[in-house]
């Protein structure tokens, strides 16, 4: 921007020609430099709150659905993600991944990323990764560890969780202290349809396989790749904002995978989301809220949510699914102040995860 004031200063008095030419001339030098300015301030936000990843996520253009095939049944009983891709008993191809740093200076060095061709969804997209400090201890060198998938909100970034919220380094010391437990962090991409369109981390016959994606491919990456707890009891999902409804609906949905859901000022109708490709289709919208999964579920799923909201931001929400929960279900409203934004979900991030580590304990 001070390139732009500096240039247009430079050229007012420089104009030549008629009149109308002159106005017309430093009219669009006036419309340059707010342009600039409009542009420098939405990417130092940007920057500051990692919105988005990529210039084609701001612009709509990127598209990660690679193909979006038939989603075949998981084979249950073989731990969080462990599908396959086919029928029978087939067992999955394994997916070794290369991993590297992440080109981002708001994201700390010890967060690793890789890109991931999903097998079952047909989505391809990169998946950050951070291991508790306790990972490469040599006294841990047997053991496996848990797992909680981190959601960012709509649009948001793979490194929102890392960057902006400060996740790994709030809780590094919390788990050498031995308060949280040792979860490995992994966050997926979650823009994935370009046209600035939200899946609602739903699998849309023809358009998209994100629950796939997300409840499946990533799972089995990580299982893959790192010692990670195959047990659905030591996985975890969480998110805010529209990552919120995600992990609240997959975590009810898939109890076979997840033990625990974790809500930052969510929401339970898809609609609520004007983007959300999910909430657009009434058969859609009415099958992806939390709430009548509850309801109609044959036998009421294993699963332990916590959600968050202010009124009117997610607290009615909360209540709601408390309301519909049975046993084992159980289900925690918290009450926040605050505004919708990252600085509320950044200062609750220790207690969710002491509250995580409760339901998810540390292993001896």
């Amino acid at each position: 921007m001070p390139i732009s004031i500096a240039v247009a200063m430079l050229l007012w008095g420089k104009v030549r020609g008629p009149r109308p030419v002159r106005i017309l001339s430093r009219l669009a030098m006036i419309v340059f430099c707010q342009i600039t300015a409009v542009t420098m301030v939405f990417v130092m936000v940007n920057n500051a709150n990692l919105i988005y990843g990529t210039w084609d996520d701001l612009l709509g253009t990127g598209n990660h659905v690679r193909a979006v095939p038939p989603v075949p049944p998981a084979e249950h009983g073989t731990g969080a993600g462990h599908g396959q891709e086919g029928g029978g008993d087939a067992k999955p191809t394994k997916v070794l991944q290369q991993f590297h740093g992440v080109d981002d200076p708001k994201v700390p060095g010890d967060v690793q990323k890789t890109d991931l061709k999903g097998q079952v969804s047909g989505v391809d997209g990169e998946v950050l990764v951070w291991l508790p400090p306790q990972y490469n201890d040599p006294a841990f060198k047997d053991k496996k560890f848990p797992v909680v998938e981190l959601i960012p909100g709509y649009p948001g970034s793979s490194s929102t969780w890392y960057g902006t919220l400060k996740v790994s380094d709030q809780l590094k010391p919390l788990m050498q202290q031995g308060k949280v437990a040792p979860f490995i962090l992994v966050s997926p991409r979650t823009l994935l349809l370009g046209n600035h369109t939200d899946t609602g981390c739903a699998d849309v016959p023809g358009k998209v396989n994100a629950e796939a994606w997300l409840t499946r491919d990533v799972p089995q990456m990580v299982l893959d790749n790192f010692r990670a707890d195959p047990a659905p009891d030591r996985w975890a999902v969480a998110g805010y904002s529209a990552g919120a409804h995600c992990a609240t609906k997959l975590a009810v949905a898939h109890p076979d995978r997840y033990r625990a859901g974790v809500s930052l000022s969510g929401y339970n109708d898809p609609a609520t989301e004007p983007d959300s490709l999910v909430g657009k289709d009434a058969k859609l919208r009415e099958a992806n809220n939390p709430v009548n999964i509850l309801k109609s579920a044959g036998q009421p799923p294993k699963v332990a949510l916590y959600m968050s909201g202010n009124k009117g931001d997610g607290y009615e929400g909360a209540v709601a699914m408390k309301d519909v929960a049975k046993a084992p279900t159980t289900v925690q409203p918290v009450e926040t102040t605050g505004p919708h934004s990252s600085d509320v979900w950044k200062n609750m991030v220790p207690g969710v995860f002491e509250w995580l580590t409760g339901v998810i304990p540390v292993q001896p």
